[in-house]
């Protein structure tokens, strides 16, 4: 069964909700909000809406100020607004799309407008989302491009830095692949590739930055993470993938390790020295970790 949208419902009157959340509810998913903060909490917390109806006129928060704090949050400035409201001038609703609304609906309004509109925005977010991903993803594996690896490093660096946090960055290259392309042919390569994405993906913490940065190596940023810690790391994910045969292969892989320093001004670095550690690995007779320093 195909899994149902996320709708979230926000208004400080309950019978306002109780109708816009009776017209969509056999289509939808339904959250609800009573008031802005919880609006915003309920924005970051899973299953995340997929939409967001919110009304203007609330206490203590309106709902202008609601937009400008989902708009101003990376985490959700991807949500689309409609804004749904007894404000009626034109410049009300001028105003609410500037700040960022995907669409404005005035009370008393139409039970077909409404899920006409909603349908029409629910389905441009997921085209969105699609469009998101394969930007994002590499198409093989599932796991971040080699773009988008860059693109992160940068901000966990500097994250790192501001608040003197540790990271490491393993670098991991899968063991005579060639072999096995020559050998059995790209099919069974392009298995074998995925199926070590998703062991480390199953070995990994959700903050965990795992790329594919090109062939048969890959890239994992390790947060709050330094050389020791990183080390077992290592060795865990080496060992489970060695522990579990691949389209009936033993596959190993090796790994080079490095810490960030104080010195690092960019991910380029860090990752050259993982670079490095990991030529050793290779040198010293492959299925192994190094540590780079």
């Amino acid at each position: 069964m195909e899994k149902k949208s996320t709708l979230l419902i926000v208004d400080d009157a309950p019978s306002n909700i109780q109708l816009l959340a009776g017209l969509l509810k056999d289509k939808y998913q339904i959250k609800i909000a009573t008031d802005g903060q919880r609006c915003l909490d309920l924005a970051q917390s899973d299953p995340v809406p997929d939409l967001i109806l919110l009304d203007v006129q609330m206490p203590e928060m309106n709902g202008y100020e609601v937009c400008r704090h989902l708009q101003a949050n990376d985490s959700t400035r991807q949500i689309p607004i409609i804004f749904v409201t007894g404000k009626d001038q034109t410049e009300d609703e001028e105003f609410g799309l500037i700040l960022g609304a995907v669409d404005y609906i005035i009370k008393p309004y139409s039970p077909a407008i409404v899920e006409a509109r909603v349908a029409t925005h629910i389905k441009l977010k997921q085209q969105n989302d699609a469009l998101r991903r394969l930007a994002m993803e590499d198409q093989l594996t599932g796991l971040y491009n080699r773009h988008v690896l860059m693109d992160v490093s940068t901000k966990r660096i500097s994250q790192a830095h501001r608040h003197n946090l540790t990271l490491s960055v393993l670098m991991i290259d899968i063991d005579h692949f060639k072999a096995v392309n020559d050998e059995h042919g790209h099919s069974v390569g392009d298995a074998v590739l995925r199926q070590v994405a998703a062991i480390f993906k199953q070995q990994s913490r959700t903050e965990d930055v795992i790329a594919r940065f090109g062939g048969e190596e890959f890239v994992i940023i390790l947060d709050n993470c330094d050389l020791a810690k990183g080390a077992k790391k290592a060795e865990l994910l080496r060992a489970a993938l060695t522990g579990s045969p691949i389209e009936g292969l033993r596959v190993s892989a090796s790994f080079g390790l490095a810490q960030l320093r104080d010195k690092d001004e960019t991910f380029e670095q860090v990752l050259h020295r993982a670079d490095e550690a990991l030529y050793n690995a290779k040198n010293n007779g492959r299925n192994r970790v190094e540590l780079a320093d």
